[in-house]
């Protein structure tokens, strides 16, 4: 040492302390103003997962390794500042002893080696960043540079830092070379090659480690001093937002919408209180502790940016940009909030307030100015001259389309999409300040449960324009036993014609492989996604509620692992298989085009005829960048022949369509449409057709093709499904085999033992008629429902039947009592029609006695022929059509009508003795093979509820009511059991399905 290494020692250790000082502040500063977010105690466990996948996605630079060039570049010099910052800091042992250095580990030769790579690595990298910023400068059009906007000063900066850090670790171990010698070719192979340059001298060396040293204390004092400088402060917390991330799996912040959260737990809008609970994000102060280090952690790399398809088409939307102002704002709010400063919804103070409300003007005083000013202003809002500008501008926050490619991109896991739906949140919920376009849709979803505002019943239209007969659930079939995949239709896929394309692609080839399926029919709701990336958060969970009530319906009694649901939108697929389940709905979701092509590997589907046309494909945002799903459509375009060219931007930087976010409902005013944007992209490769897996995208491609064909550009270009490209390779079934693939043989139950139980029930049947005796003379008391079923009302008819003075049927299978089954010669199980009424459109066998009009009772009649599908009496439609209101001498789709053949009968008003004497008489015989039919009853099975005519035998037409009106068990599965028997009262029917509890309403409809 000598008193110019002294010197300098002593200068940066003086001058080290009002940096560190600095820098720590900064910190306090960030944390204080973090801590002002709401609570979000989802985030820190599990501890290991979260741990890991931080380090994992730190060291392997897993989403930096994206962008080639950069990530190495940024990989050598985020290690370079790591490892590099303990041989920043062994300058203050090196200026005061330039043969200094650390001690234990400072002369071993693993040191050594390290701090040439750092030296050298952090050279190289900064350099090859500095280039890359500077050939993406925004000096030219500013929207082509994803750094349009951020702040160079500060990059540069940071830049210029990090590389004297780098030159720094390299001229202090050459001077030292040069100076003491010692150099290792092993571990000091650049170093002594530059200290042949070098005069040696220890003055030399202390000079260097003392530039080194201070360099790093400029640092630490500019940034504590700039706590908005993310580009600096980003190597600090960008370990804590990773470890912070929402999925604690690793994945990005796609696929579920984050749930609407208030002090930290998700708010259930039929209990949410707007006094007490936050809805959404209204003020900077409303985001959560994580969105604050979102905002304190973004880099302004620009890579959101560069992939926002609201940025590329001159919106006002840039991601770096929103989360930049948001940082900016929060921590010039932060003094006001930090000192108790709030206001309410009026603007109003409410924090510095004394008992009586007033406001305590000496503390809000205390206060910066610039810190009150910033409260002053909303978040969102119009920008309105005189007045002070909205932190985000409301156009800016409607352009963004939810595609998720900010948040792919995004190195350091910031939740781009879920701050900007929590804003819109507050914006309809509190505000009710949306585009005007919006209001509609969400009085469609509310009043009809479609976003077009059609009719329910318009959701069975497309299947009356198939060949073959689909499974509707509650008309076709009352269970989801036995059944493979329910087909979720969804609103476009149902209203929308183009879409309605590939529902019917995707139905036949279901069919086609043999897969059992159906449909909800008009009792589908619309997931309510629309609703909610949209900010009506109300809506969906009523929307959703609403089909989770359904859904559970028809999963009854199945197990959860076989509750498969099939969708063809992609939107469908993401809210049914990611939001449901913060609402109780635990489904197996896939998506169609998974579907076909697992078929297609398991030889189900088997192409026959290639397409053999140029195809480029469109992958849907919420199909590939929120689930991940970009294989399995390819593969299926690959198995039917076509010749696949892909856009530059696809898979998961494939460009948005413009539909998602609720964009699909409103209008583009500013700039390029995104949908011609992507059109043009997509005419680049010369396809014959755009392929896509969404009916959104489908829509706004078609919609964007059409626009340049009026141009004169891409002629005869087509858009499709992938489906439609996979059913134009296979071999067309006809319709009859189409509907025998997908029909469902119901399972047969082993049939009981009968006499000994008609006789043990005997006694208890008599006993209850001998109570209803006395009211037996009523029509209303003849007439009381005997079955299980729908326990329907005196007097009404079956549909199609009619009576005098009987009213029209309701809506569902409300049949009233005194409604024969149809197809059935006596009441009994199954839909649990009353005595005496007829089947629809069957005819007497004999003039009707005086009163039979009232009392129900008829005449023997000739038995009605075998039934196919819901086993419907000679000439009656099939179920497919509207309701169950079918008319007589209606033709089932693709049926032939069936002979009458004459049966020996019974009447009706035959009392115990009878079944019992039937019953005792007649052995239980197997069903015939058959080929299945509408709810899946074997050819020539009888109707629920009907059963073999018997010998007359008088009886009270009391008894006609009740141990008459019973069958045996096994009847009511449809297998074809004759053998009547008397039973005590009938259970209280099963919930679900067709059989609902009393006075539960039908799902989907409204009380």
């Amino acid at each position: 040492m000598n008193a110019l290494t002294i010197t300098l020692g002593t200068i940066g250790v003086l001058l080290s302390i009002p940096a560190w000082g600095s820098f720590f502040l900064g910190v306090w500063k960030i944390v204080s103003a973090i801590r002002i977010g709401q609570p979000a105690p989802d985030r820190w466990r599990p501890f290991f997962p979260r741990f890991k996948q931080m380090v994992a996605e730190i060291l392997a630079h897993t989403r930096m390794s994206k962008f080639r060039t950069v990530g190495w570049a940024h990989w050598l010099v985020m290690i370079g500042f790591l490892l590099g910052s303990i041989v920043a800091m062994e300058a203050y042992i090196q200026t005061f002893n330039p043969e200094g250095n650390w001690p234990l580990i400072g002369g071993t030769a693993v040191y050594h080696f390290i701090d040439e790579l750092l030296g050298i690595g952090t050279v190289i990298g900064i350099i090859a960043l500095v280039i890359i910023r500077q050939r993406n400068h925004p000096r030219g059009p500013a929207r082509l540079s994803r750094f349009s906007g951020s702040n160079f000063r500060a990059a540069y900066f940071v830049e210029a830092v990090v590389l004297i850090e780098g030159l720094g670790m390299i001229l202090v171990k050459a001077s030292k070379i040069a100076t003491y010698g010692h150099a290792n070719p092993w571990t000091d192979f650049f170093t002594m090659r530059v200290a042949e340059f070098l005069p040696g001298s220890p003055e030399l060396v202390s000079i260097f480690a003392f530039i080194k040293l201070m360099s790093a204390m400029v640092w630490l004092y500019v940034v504590g001093r700039n706590i908005n400088w993310g580009v600096a402060w980003h190597r600090f917390s960008a370990f804590f937002n990773i470890y912070f991330k929402r999925e604690d799996d690793g994945d990005v912040a796609l696929g579920a919408a984050k749930p609407m959260m208030s002090a930290g737990k998700p708010i259930n809008m039929e209990e949410a209180d707007p006094d007490t609970d936050t809805f959404g994000a209204g003020n900077i102060e409303d985001f959560s502790w994580k969105g604050w280090l979102d905002f304190t952690t973004c880099t302004e790399c620009g890579r959101c940016q560069s992939q926002c398809p609201a940025w590329n088409t001159g919106k006002p939307l840039s991601p770096k940009l929103l989360i930049t102002s948001l940082r900016d704002h929060g921590y010039a709010k932060a003094p006001y909030l930090l000192a108790g400063g709030r206001k309410d919804m009026g603007g109003d103070e409410v924090g510095l307030v004394d008992g009586d409300g007033n406001v305590l003007e000496g503390k809000l005083a205390a206060i910066p100015e610039a810190a009150r000013t910033e409260a002053e202003r909303k978040l969102v809002g119009e920008t309105t001259e005189g007045e002070l500008a909205p932190v985000i501008d409301a156009e800016t926050l409607w352009s963004c389309t939810n595609c998720g490619a900010c948040v792919e991109q995004c190195p350091v896991d910031i939740e781009h999409v879920d701050h900007i739906i929590d804003m819109r949140r507050y914006q309809v919920l509190i505000e009710s300040e949306f585009p005007s376009e919006l209001a509609g849709l969400f009085k469609n979803l509310e009043n009809k449960g479609n976003p077009w505002g059609q009719n329910a019943k318009d959701r069975l239209n497309w299947i009356e324009e198939m060949d073959f007969e689909i499974p509707v659930f509650g008309q076709d079939a009352d269970t989801f036993e036995d059944y493979e995949y329910l087909f979720w239709v969804g609103c476009a896929g149902a209203y929308e014609d183009r879409a309605k394309k590939t529902t019917k692609a995707v139905a036949e080839l279901l069919a086609t492989a043999g897969v059992k399926f159906m449909v909800l029919g008009a009792d589908e709701t619309c997931t309510g996604d629309s609703a909610r990336r949209a900010g009506n958060e109300f809506l969906f969970q009523q929307l959703a509620m609403q089909n989770i009530e359904l859904l559970n319906s028809v999963f009854e009694g199945v197990e959860q692992r076989k509750r498969k649901i099939v969708v063809t939108c992609a939107h469908c697929f993401n809210a049914l298989g990611n939001e449901y389940p913060e609402v109780g709905g635990e489904y197996e979701v896939v998506h169609h085009t998974q579907l076909l092509n697992r078929l297609v590997r398991q030889k189900k589907l088997i192409p026959v005829a290639s397409v053999g046309e140029d195809v480029t494909y469109h992958d849907p945002c919420f199909l590939g960048r929120h689930n991940k799903v970009y294989d399995a459509p390819r593969e299926l375009m690959e198995a039917s022949g076509a010749k696949l060219t892909e856009m530059p931007r696809h898979g998961e930087r494939s460009m948005c369509c413009g539909a998602g976010g609720a964009r699909m409902w409103m209008e583009e005013n500013i700039g390029k449409r995104i949908n011609i944007d992507r059109v043009d992209e997509a005419l680049d490769t010369d396809p014959k057709k755009i392929a896509t897996g969404c009916p959104f995208c489908r829509v706004m491609l078609t919609d964007g093709v059409t626009a340049r064909q009026e141009s004169g550009q891409g002629e005869g270009v087509e858009v499709v499904d992938v489906a439609q490209l996979m059913l134009s390779s296979i071999t067309r079934l006809e319709p009859e085999q189409l509907t025998d693939n997908i029909k469902v043989v119901p399972r047969a139950k082993p049939a009981e033992p009968v006499a000994a139980e008609v006789k043990a029930t005997a006694v208890i049947e008599k006993e209850r008629v001998e109570e209803v005796e006395e009211t037996a003379q009523s029509p209303a008391a003849k007439d009381a429902p005997a079955g299980k079923g729908l326990a329907m009302k005196g007097l009404a008819k079956a549909p199609g039947a009619k009576a005098p003075g009987a009213k029209a049927p309701g809506k569902g299978l409300g049949m009233a009592s005194g409604a024969k089954a149809p197809g059935a010669k006596a009441p009994g199980k199954g839909l649990g029609m009353a005595n005496g009424a007829k089947a629809p459109g069957a005819k007497k066998s004999a003039p009707a006695q005086a009163g039979e009009a009232e009392t129900g009772a008829s005449a023997p009649a000739a038995e009605a022929p075998k039934p196919k599908g819901l086993g419907l009496a000679s000439g009656a439609k099939a179920p497919g059509g509207k309701g169950l209101q079918m008319k007589g001498a209606a033709k089932a789709p693709g049926a032939k009508a069936a002979p009458t053949k004459p049966a020996a009968s019974q009447p009706a008003d035959a009392g115990p003795e009878a079944a019992e004497t039937s019953s005792a008489s007649e052995a239980p015989q197997a069903p015939p093979a058959a080929k299945p039919g509408g709810l899946g009853f074997k050819s020539g099975a009888k109707a629920p509820g009907a059963r073999k005519a018997a010998a007359p035998k008088a009886a009270t037409p009391v008894a006609d009511t009740t141990a008459a009106a019973k069958t045996e068990e096994s009847n009511g599965d449809g297998s074809g059991d004759k053998a009547p028997e008397a039973t005590p009262a009938p259970p209280a029917a099963k919930p679900g399905g067709l059989g609902f509890k009393a006075g539960a309403k039908a799902p989907g409809r409204k009380s």
